[in-house]
C-alpha cells in the first residue's frame, strides 16, 4: 500500500508550501499577459458603472422623482438605468473575450508539461513503462487540465466581479451617503479577512484529505490485487490493519476539512448577511442624520443586488474552485520535481550476502519422511453446481524433496490445483493431505507455516525492502536473508533499491522485480511446500532457471537446513518442464504424470505442448 507523495516542501504546511511554489510561475504567467489583464480591467469597467447606476438611479428617482411627487422626473432615472442594464450585454461579451485569451494559453502550457513530465518519467524510470502505464501522466493531461482551466477562469470571473462591483457600489454609496459607508463597510471587510484567513488552512485540509483519500484508494487496491498472496501467506490480520490506519487518517482528515468548511460558512454569513441587518437597525440614525429615503434604498440595492451576490459568488469560487485550483496546479508542480537520485547501496550489505545461511528450527511438528509432501486423492472441483469440473477425479503424489511441474492448456485447471493444494480452494470431493495432515479445518497460521504460495500477480507492499522479504519470517538471521538473495540473483536489483533498509515503493518496480521479490520471501519462509503459480513468468529465462533451481535445492536439501519439502511449480516454459523430475499434463479428461521423456511417449497433449514450446529458443540452460 502506497503512502502519499510528500511535497516538495515537505516542512512547510501543504496549503502555504502549495502557494510559495505556485505564486513564481502565476505572476510570471500573468506579467506575459498584461495587455489581456489591461483590455480585461477595461471592460469590466464598464460593468462598474452599471452597478453604480443601478442604485445611484433608483436613489434619485425616489427623492427626486416620486417622492417629490415629480413622476416623469421618477421614469427618467428608472429609464436610465434600464439603459445602463440593457447596455451591460457589450461588456461583458468583451469579458469573455479576453477571458478565453488567459484561460486557454494556460491550458496550453500543462498539457505540454504534462507530457514533457510523462517523458522524462519514462526515460529515467524505465521500469513504468510496462503496462501499469502511467495513469497519473493521463489524467493530468486530460481531467485536470480540464479542471485548472475551469477553475481559472471561474475565479477570474468571480473575483473581477466582486471586484469591479464592489468599486461600483461603494462609490455610489460614497455619493448618496458618507454615513452609509460607515454602517456597512466594517462588516463586509471583516467577513472577507475571515474568509482570507480561512484560505490557505481550508487548502493544506484539502491536500490532506485528497492525499488521505487517494492512500485509501491505492492501498484498498494493493489489498484487492494481491489478496491470493495474503490469504496464501496468512497476512490478512496484517493488511486489515495496514488499511485501518489509512482509514482512520482520512476520517480525521475529513473533521479537520468540515470544521474549516464551517468556519468559512460563518464569515460568508458576517460579510453576507450582517451589512443588510446593520443597515435595517441603523436607519432610524441614518435618518436622524440626514440620509434620505431614497438613499436607504439605493443603498440596499448596492447590498442585495450588486455587492452581496458578488461576494458570495467569490467567496463559493475561492473556497470551492481556488482550493482545488491550488492543489491540482500544486499536483503538476510535484510532478515535475526531478526524481530521487539513487539511494547509495547499504555498505553492510557487501560481507552479508558472502555469508552462508545460518541454521534456523523449521516450525511446526516435522514430519516423517515416509510420508509424502502432497497428497491429493479423488479430488473434484467446479466452479457452480452446473459447471463441468475443472479437476475430476484426480490423483497425485508428490514425494518429498520432489520438483513438479505442472503444465496445461490456458484455462484448464493449473491456478486451481494450486489453489486446491494450498487451501486457498475447498475441493467439492476428494482430500488434500499436506506431509500427511488434511488440509481442510486447517488455522491460516498452521497452513501459512505448512507451505507458501507465490501467485502470478506478486503482492509488494510499501515499506522496507528488508520488512518485504522478511514478511513471512520476521526472526530470519541476516546471514539467511543475505543467502536468500544471493542464491535467487536479486544482489542487483537490492542494491539498486538502496539496500535491504531502503524504502519500497512498489509504483517504482516492474512487474519482474515485484516477482523477484516475493520469490525471496517465499524462500526465506519455514514453510516446506512451496508453490510457484507462473510466479516467474515475468523473469527471463536465466533468472527464472536460477529461481527454480534454488527453490529445488531448497525443497531437497537435508542436514543443516533440513527441509525436506517440495517444489510445485506452474510452468508456462518448456524449461520448467524440463527441470523437474516429474510433470502432471492436465488434459481435462485423463491427467498423465511422469517424467519428461515418458510423457513424450504416453501423452499426445504433452507432445503437442513440447512441439508448440520448441517454436521458441530455448534458454542455454535447458
Amino acid at each position: 500500500m502506497n503512502a502519499p507523495a510528500k511535497s516538495p516542501t515537505a516542512g512547510a504546511p501543504p496549503g502555504r508550501g502549495a502557494l510559495r511554489r505556485n505564486l513564481p510561475p502565476a505572476r510570471r504567467f500573468l506579467a506575459g499577459r498584461k495587455r489581456v489583464l489591461v483590455r480585461l480591467g477595461g471592460w469590466s469597467l464598464l460593468e462598474s458603472a452599471q452597478t453604480f447606476l443601478g442604485g445611484y438611479c433608483l436613489a434619485q428617482a425616489l427623492d427626486r422623482g416620486f417622492l417629490a411627487e415629480q413622476t416623469g422626473t421618477g421614469l427618467l432615472w428608472l429609464a436610465v438605468a434600464a439603459a445602463s442594464i440593457l447596455g451591460a450585454g457589450p461588456p461583458m461579451r468583451g469579458v469573455f473575450t479576453q477571458l478565453a485569451e488567459l484561460t486557454e494559453p494556460l491550458r496550453d502550457a500543462l498539457v505540454r508539461r504534462a507530457v514533457r513530465q510523462a517523458l522524462r518519467r519514462a526515460v529515467t524510470d524505465p521500469a513504468r513503462t510496462d503496462d501499469r502505464a502511467d495513469t497519473g501522466a493521463v489524467s493530468r493531461l486530460t481531467h485536470q487540465t480540464e479542471i485548472v482551466r475551469d477553475s481559472f477562469a471561474g475565479l477570474v470571473l468571480t473575483v473581477r466581479a466582486f471586484v469591479f462591483n464592489a468599486v461600483g457600489a461603494l462609490i455610489g454609496l460614497l455619493a448618496l451617503a458618507p454615513e452609509l459607508l460607515l454602517v456597512v463597510l466594517p462588516p463586509l471587510v471583516l467577513g472577507i479577512a475571515l474568509f482570507l484567513a480561512t484560505l490557505l488552512p481550508m487548502a493544506s485540509a484539502q491536500r490532506s484529505f485528497l492525499d488521505a483519500d487517494e492512500a485509501v484508494a491505492e492501498g484498498v487496491g494493493a489489498v484487492s490485487a494481491g489478496h491470493r498472496d495474503l490469504v496464501a501467506c496468512g497476512a490478512q490480520a496484517d493488511a486489515a490493519e495496514r488499511t485501518g490506519r489509512l482509514i482512520d487518517v482520512a476520517e480525521r482528515t475529513s473533521r479537520v476539512l468540515a470544521r474549516w468548511a464551517a468556519l468559512r460558512t460563518v464569515a460568508l454569513g458576517v460579510a453576507g448577511q450582517l451589512p443588510v441587518l446593520l443597515l435595517l437597525v441603523s436607519t432610524p440614525w441614518l435618518l436622524r442624520q440626514g440620509v434620505t429615503t431614497g438613499a436607504l434604498a439605493g443603498a440596499l440595492t448596492y447590498l442585495l443586488q450588486a455587492l452581496l451576490p458578488a461576494l458570495h459568488s467569490m467567496m463559493t469560487a475561492l473556497g470551492a474552485a481556488g482550493t482545488r485550483l491550488l492543489v491540482v496546479v500544486d499536483r503538476f508542480q510535484d510532478a515535475t520535481a526531478a526524481p530521487a537520485p539513487p539511494k547509495v547501496p547499504n555498505p553492510d550489505l557487501g560481507p552479508d550476502l558472502d555469508m552462508v545461511a545460518e541454521a534456523g528450527p523449521p516450525r511446526g511438528r516435522r514430519p516423517s519422511r515416509t510420508v509424502p509432501a502432497v497428497e491429493v486423492r479423488a479430488v473434484t472441483h467446479a466452479y457452480g453446481p452446473d459447471s463441468p469440473p475443472v479437476l475430476e477425479h484426480l490423483h497425485l503424489t508428490v514425494r518429498r524433496g520432489e520438483h513438479i511441474a505442472v503444465v496445461g492448456p490456458s484455462g484448464i485447471g493449473k491456478s486451481t490445483l494450486a489453489g486446491v493444494v494450498s487451501g486457498l480452494v475447498a475441493p467439492d470431493h476428494g482430500t488434500v493431505l499436506l506431509g500427511g495432515e488434511p488440509v481442510t479445518g486447517t488455522t491460516t497460521q498452521d497452513l501459512a507455516d505448512r507451505r507458501v504460495l507465490i501467485p502470478q500477480q506478486a503482492y509488494v507492499f510499501t515499506g522496507s525492502v528488508r520488512d518485504n522479504l522478511l514478511h513471512l519470517r520476521p526472526d530470519a538471521t541476516s546471514g539467511e536473508l543475505s543467502h536468500a538473495i544471493r542464491v535467487l540473483g536479486a544482489e542487483p536489483l537490492v542494491h539498486r533499491l538502496g539496500g535491504p533498509d531502503a524504502v519500497l515503493d512498489p509504483r517504482g518496480l516492474s512487474h519482474g522485480e515485484r516477482q523477484l521479490l516475493a520469490l525471496c520471501r517465499a524462500y526465506l519462509s519455514s514453510a516446506p511446500l512451496v508453490l510457484l503459480d507462473e510466479a516467474t513468468c515475468h523473469l527471463d529465462p536465466a533468472a527464472e532457471a536460477r529461481a527454480e533451481r534454488a527453490f529445488a535445492e531448497r525443497a531437497s536439501t537435508d542436514g543443516a537446513r533440513a527441509r525436506d519439502g517440495a517444489l510445485i511449480v506452474v510452468a508456462h516454459r518448456l524449461s520448467s518442464a524440463r527441470r523437474a523430475d516429474r510433470v502432471l499434463v492436465l488434459d481435462g479428461t485423463t491427467p498423465r504424470f511422469g517424467t519428461h521423456e515418458e510423457l513424450l511417449t504416453s501423452s499426445a497433449l504433452y507432445r503437442d505442448l513440447f512441439g508448440h514450446w520448441q517454436h521458441t529458443p530455448p534458454p542455454a540452460d535447458s
